[in-house]
């Protein structure tokens, strides 16, 4: 490596890192979309995603109630279809956005636009996905009465305690001072009448208790649909909600996109990741606000924008140029990537694949440690070793390049 001589001791950080984030429901307002939908373009795409996603999605975005839009089935299509929007209007020549972008990430049902925005699957395959999403959990919803309630302030240990007392999840772990209750009508009641000391509790506008056990009906019918998808190793590295992990393989994301349907957001370590990466600005796509929001208590001094109007478009731009210049990764179909999951120190496996070599699938070729755990790197798709771009006893940042493959004859784009 040429350049400082302390330079491969070092994560390799960029002077600005975007990151794209969408949100989840409860984010969705009555006629958010009116603005939007002025404009041909933006109707015509719409008009195609609610074919895909068998609902009139031009109406629910303009003059539903807040009630119908509350509905589980009607949200999740809203949000998913107008983020992916929105995320064209912003780059309209996709290919633009790969090497600008640090990572992307969507909490809970944002994470299908995540997954689209990154490639790893296509919007329509997206739409799907979150038409059965939707669906399942609003059928997995129905059959118990349940909810969810914001617990915001307090001290972080006590309100887990209590939240376990009450036998409810900690659905949504949001970051400082916002962790996310859910669980059965009676419980949350029994909960507000024994809250944590010195916390503050909301009711939240959603109709089950997402991210629970009783999500599990729903995960079944989406992982069988899951399995028919043909899915790409993502263009840019998504940061996953089961864990905070930055994620470069298609079929591991689509796995922790189905199993999150029944298991806690964890926002909270999606935040350590970004400000891991060294994250300088963050876009939220519409309806935005609420992790821009979180991001200002979270993230201090990094830039936010939350995108809502089509007339906010050219500062939104504005906001990616100037902070759009932190990719780790430059991905082409004739290389394969292994890339960091955290940031660590990263230990080679013995041996270690040498230039020329052939790794099998699932290969190990090392682990991440930090000071959370320990984190196993494998070549997922395996290949013939090009490039090592680290070596042992590296630090390494989220998501940067481990190794470079050359796919295997079958696996080859």
């Amino acid at each position: 490596m040429d350049g400082d001589p302390g330079s491969e001791r070092r994560p390799r950080h960029a002077c600005t890192v975007l990151v794209i984030v969408a949100p989840g429901q409860g984010a969705q307002t009555p006629g958010f979309l009116g603005p939007w939908l002025e404009s041909d373009v933006y109707a015509s795409r719409l008009e195609w995603l609610s074919t895909v996603a068998g609902l009139d999605l031009a109406a629910h975005g303009t003059t539903s109630d807040a009630d119908t839009i509350r509905d589980t089935a009607v949200a999740q299509p809203l949000l998913v279809a107008s983020a992916l929007l929105a995320s064209l209007e912003v780059f309209p020549h996709p290919a633009d956005a790969f090497g600008k972008i640090g990572a992307v990430a969507g909490h809970s049902v944002g994470e299908l636009a995540a997954l689209a925005g990154s490639r790893a699957i296509t919007a329509e395959q997206a739409m799907v996905l979150v038409r059965e999403r939707g669906r399942a959990m609003a059928s997995a919803a129905a059959a118990t009465p349940t909810g969810m309630t914001a617990v915001l302030g307090g001290v972080r240990e006590e309100v887990l305690d209590a939240i376990e007392r009450h036998g409810l999840t900690a659905a949504n772990d949001n970051g400082p001072g916002q962790i996310v209750a859910a669980g059965t009508m009676e419980q949350l009641a029994a909960f507000a009448e024994d809250p944590p000391a010195k916390a503050r509790l909301r009711p939240l506008s959603v109709a089950g208790a997402f991210h629970t056990d009783h999500m599990a009906p729903a995960v079944d019918r989406v992982g069988s649909l899951a399995t028919a998808v043909s899915v790409h190793d993502p263009r840019i590295p998504v940061i996953s909600n089961a864990d905070g992990l930055m994620v470069h393989d298609g079929r591991d994301l689509l796995k922790r996109v189905v199993h999150q349907i029944s298991r806690p957001v964890r926002w909270d370590l999606c935040l350590e990741t970004m400000a891991d990466l060294g994250v300088t600005g963050i876009l939220e796509m519409p309806p935005a606000g609420t992790l821009t929001g979180i991001a200002k208590r979270a993230l201090k001094g990094v830039a936010t924008f939350a995108l809502n109007t089509p007339d906010q478009l050219d500062d939104a731009r504005a906001f990616c140029s100037e902070h759009g210049e932190g990719s780790l990764i430059n991905t082409t179909p004739t290389w394969r990537m292994v890339v960091s999951p955290a940031k660590g120190i990263f230990t080679m496996a013995e041996p270690a694949g040498a230039e020329g070599d052939m790794l099998a699938e699932g290969t190990t070729i090392g682990q991440v440690s930090s000071l959370r755990d320990e984190f196993p790197v494998w070549a997922v798709h395996g290949g013939t070793v090009v490039e090592w771009l680290v070596t042992d006893g590296d630090p390494v940042a989220p998501g940067q390049p481990l190794l470079r493959l050359h796919p295997r004859h079958e696996d080859a784009e």
